[in-house]
């Protein structure tokens, strides 16, 4: 009877197990209004596995993290065994650019049950080595390069491995304010949340901080002994040094470099988030709050953060304080993008007369880029430019509509796209520009945001028109003629997705 009930406890979901006695997980709970997050006691481990005998290994790590949050785990590489390994395959991108072996997902699934067995091997018995990552460059929205890293199709295989068994232990620690790279969350709950941050504690002031070259700065020997503390184990921690120090491929030269990881891999969210965790998260909640005197909260994806504080003081104190921290950890808060942003509730609150249309008069200032005084400032967060503005009833809202820049980027891309395809058939074009233009709305459909949603559909179709009309010396495309074409082959139409 006793087994009967720990094999129906083990099949519930962390989620809905009861905490263990004496633990002392609760008291890290920190109360709603002053700690700004809530701390869950019992977190899920994520994507479901489709092997009972991994999801029941994963189930237990992640279990004991629960249970102990204090406890350093010192054995986790002989979980990486063929099972585990062939989950990893599946959770992979398959459709990924190849690395510098020129291995495709494709072509390793040939021998696929020969290949999982040879790395397993190798993995066993530390003969294996983690080759150099391929580099390529990302323009960015300031017009600068980033780069990014293609690891081998198999060495993707081996670090969503680790990574998943790291985050049946991380999910347990992160804190709920923290957003970016992990199962179950997406950057539209961050801005949900930075929203109802706002409105809930009376938010008059944001640091809207950047950190220079994050990925390329990260502290490998401090990133090394911040795992340390959760996990010792000596097979894992071996791993991670391999892919640190692998070396980047550019062209045909192979460099080396002592600081970063290679962002484009599969592991670098979670070492980032480890990272930052500690740097960031836990100081904030442990050691800044405190010492505020106001409200204020925190709101993280990846390496952008976004603080807010009810008090001007509050605000004036981190950003001094920001800095000095990052500093102490080998990286760097951009001085001139970092900014201390006015951004409280207007402080006119009466509802404004109705125009004879029945929509409410929209002050100046209320828009991007416009106005000045209390309430009117912006800032730029995953994409969004958020700002003050009244709703249809005329009551002050949070709005947010796609950055400017990002606006730019989109439509360059486009207009780079049809450029370069313009010889492929209507027909293949149409449905390339469909799946881009679905891709950018399934993102942009935010309230308040249909007309970016909209400029960015009417630059399409200026784009397309102009490159059909270049396909030939006796192509033109005049307007009537290309809209009859769009009845032929529509576009897809913005639409609200998100009511974030």
């Amino acid at each position: 009877m006793a087994g009967t009930r720990l094999i129906e406890f083990m099949k519930k979901p962390i989620a809905d197990r009861p905490p263990a006695r004496g633990s002392d997980v609760q008291a890290t709970r920190v109360r709603e209004g002053e700690a700004g997050h809530n701390v869950s006691l019992n977190r899920t481990t994520g994507e479901t596995s489709s092997s009972p005998t991994v999801s029941s290994k994963l189930q237990g790590i992640a279990e004991q993290a629960v249970r102990y949050p204090e406890m350093t785990f010192t054995t986790l590489a002989h979980l990486i065994d063929q099972d585990l390994l062939r989950e990893a395959y599946r959770r992979t991108r398959k459709s990924g650019a190849p690395g510098c072996d020129g291995v495709t997902g494709a072509d390793y699934a040939v021998d696929l049950d020969v290949n999982l067995r040879d790395l397993h091997d190798r993995l066993r018995s530390g003969r294996y080595r983690a080759p150099p990552v391929k580099r390529a460059w990302l323009e960015k929205e300031d017009g600068s390069q980033r780069p990014i890293g293609k690891p081998t199709f198999e060495d993707k295989i081996v670090q969503r491995a680790v990574s998943t068994l790291l985050e049946q232990i991380y999910e347990q620690d992160f804190y709920d304010f923290s957003h970016g790279f992990r199962p179950g969350r997406s950057p539209h709950q961050a801005l949900h949340e930075l929203r109802e941050r706002c409105w809930a504690m009376n938010v008059h002031w944001l640091v809207d901080a950047d950190v220079t070259g994050f990925f390329d700065n990260i502290d490998r020997k401090l990133l090394q002994e911040f795992i340390r503390r959760r996990v010792n184990d000596g097979g894992i921690r071996r791993l991670i040094g391999k892919w640190l120090n692998a070396g980047v491929l550019e062209g045909e030269d192979l460099s080396f470099s002592e600081t970063g990881t290679p962002q484009g891999g599969v592991i670098s969210p979670m070492l980032a988030n480890i990272f930052l965790h500690y740097v960031l998260d836990d100081w904030f909640v442990r050691e800044v709050q405190p010492r505020m005197r106001g409200r204020v909260f925190l709101i993280r994806f990846a390496d952008d953060f976004v603080i807010g504080c009810e008090l001007e003081e509050d605000a004036k104190r981190l950003m001094e304080v920001l800095p000095k921290r990052f500093a102490k950890h080998g990286l760097t808060i951009h001085p001139k993008k970092t900014k201390l942003i006015e951004f409280g509730r207007p402080r006119n609150e009466a509802a404004p007369r109705a125009k004879a249309n029945g929509k409410p008069n929209e002050p100046s200032g209320s828009k991007p880029g416009g106005g000045s005084g209390r309430g009117n400032g912006t800032f730029d967060f995953l994409g969004f430019t958020h700002y003050w503005g009244r709703s249809r009833k005329g009551n002050w809202v949070i709005k947010k509509r796609t950055s400017r820049k990002r606006i730019r980027r989109t439509k360059k891309s486009y207009w780079q796209w049809c450029r370069e395809n313009r010889h492929m058939p209507i027909v293949e074009q149409h449905k390339k520009l469909c799946q881009k233009l679905r891709g950018f709305f399934q993102y942009a459909g935010v309230r308040f945001n249909y007309k970016a949603m909209e400029s960015v559909l009417e630059g399409v179709k200026c784009t397309w028109k102009f490159w059909l009309s270049r396909r030939s010396h006796k192509g033109a495309i005049d307007w009537e003629k290309f809209q009859k074409l769009l009845k032929r082959f529509p576009l897809p139409k913005p639409r609200i997705i998100h009511q974030v």
